[in-house]
């Protein structure tokens, strides 16, 4: 306790936004734990239609940069607080409306439009809070309380489905408990005080020549990513049977993976370069998406599974890469605010094509099977591979002055 409160200001309210941070972790680990089984078992949403609801949980996220915008003359903590409040109605609604596709998917946007709003300011409330020079420090802290909350969340739904059975009532609990919790979050969050700049950064899109390359592998990221993000666990629920004690451990082993990872991916992008990893994850990524896609053609159902299992693992694992482009555009960057207003960019281009993606790729399993899905995806990542060698090393950067 005393490390932490030697990276922070003490006249800060910052207990109580790591506070609400962890809570926020705790009660999105029971939420996201259960909602892909929710909507396969009890909304009974086929492929299609878990398309059609990502699309509108990815709505917010592009979105956000106008909302923003509207409200600039709020602070990054009332803007925090009303995204908490949000949260807390999506995850309300989840608890109590009827559970037809319709009035879930609206409470799953809800919920997304809070989560998203909170997403940026907590980053930028932090660094407010930190002292001078351990801004890096708090954001780790900040990271860690909410992997923490999250993991929590992922091991409770692992025990209560191992030990009782599903259906509907079961998930409906959780959904009421991840709802107090949120109702938690944000009681703690109305106690801080403060008057942070939210990240203008956050507030406008920024365009720029030399950064082409990079929007264009946003693209490319963005596109394979949602395949795993929205179809992966529900391959494993529809076309495997999993429960949701199953998917649950799956996330949180991902987690745990992700953060022992995360360092390590960091220092083979130091040593190796941006580029070489930017070509490596993506062919790694073909051979991920190909068994994903064709395991039950290749192995006994039950060993299926285990490698779509231990392959989702690999994807969240190798997805971490994409850090390299980050790198990527501090290189070509001539200042922080340039580097801030660049990523930014590109997140909502991710976000652009993430929700079509989305769409198109429930619309690919149900008319073409998951071996299309999965090829399509392992072609997105030869396409990712093939525009990445054309970018220019660090050191070809420096020989033209940053020019692409």
């Amino acid at each position: 306790m005393n490390r932490i409160k030697d990276i922070f200001r003490k006249e800060t309210k910052f207990g109580m936004l790591l506070i609400s941070i962890l809570i926020t972790g705790i009660s999105y680990g029971l939420y996201k734990g259960v909602l892909d089984n929710f909507l396969a078992e009890v909304v009974h949403m086929g492929e299609m239609d878990r398309g059609v609801t990502e699309f509108f949980r990815e709505l917010p996220g592009i979105l956000l940069v106008f909302i923003l915008a509207a409200f600039y003359m709020l602070s990054a903590e009332s803007m925090y607080k009303v995204g908490a409040v949000i949260m807390l109605a999506g995850m309300g609604m989840h608890a109590v409306l009827p559970p037809t596709k319709v009035l879930i998917t609206l409470a799953i946007c809800m919920y997304s439009l809070g989560e998203h709003i909170q997403l940026g300011l907590k980053s930028s409330i932090t660094m407010n809070y930190a002292k001078s020079g351990k801004g890096g420090a708090a954001l780790g802290v900040q990271g860690s309380a909410a992997q923490i909350g999250t993991l929590a969340g992922y091991l409770a739904i692992v025990f209560a489905f191992s030990a009782f059975a599903g259906g509907e009532a079961m998930y409906r609990l959780f959904f009421a408990l991840a709802a107090v919790l949120a109702g938690v979050s944000a009681i703690c969050s109305m106690r801080i005080n403060g008057n942070s700049q939210a990240d203008p950064s956050k507030r406008r899109f920024y365009f720029h020549k030399k950064y082409t390359k990079y929007y264009m592998l946003e693209m490319f990221y963005g596109a394979r990513k949602q395949v795993f993000l929205t179809f992966g666990p529900y391959v494993l629920i529809l076309f495997y049977g999993a429960n949701a004690a199953t998917i649950s451990l799956l996330f949180a082993v991902s987690a745990v993976a992700c953060f022992i990872a995360s360092p390590i991916i960091g220092r083979i992008i130091d040593r190796l370069g941006y580029k070489t990893v930017m070509v490596a994850d993506t062919l790694i990524l073909v051979v991920v998406c190909c068994l994903y896609g064709f395991a039950h053609r290749i192995f006994p159902r039950d060993v299926a599974f285990i490698v779509c299992c231990v392959n989702y693992v690999m994807d969240a694992i190798i997805s971490m890469a994409s850090m390299a482009s980050n790198v990527y555009v501090k290189d070509l960057a001539d200042s922080e605010d340039e580097v801030k207003a660049t990523i930014s960019t590109g997140v909502s281009i991710n976000h652009v094509i993430t929700i079509f993606i989305a769409l198109f790729g429930g619309w690919i399993w149900e008319s073409l099977g998951i071996e299309t899905l999965f090829i399509t995806s392992a072609i997105l990542g030869v396409c990712n591979s093939a525009y990445a060698l054309t970018i220019k090393s660090k050191k070809q950067l420096l020989a033209a002055g940053k020019g692409e």
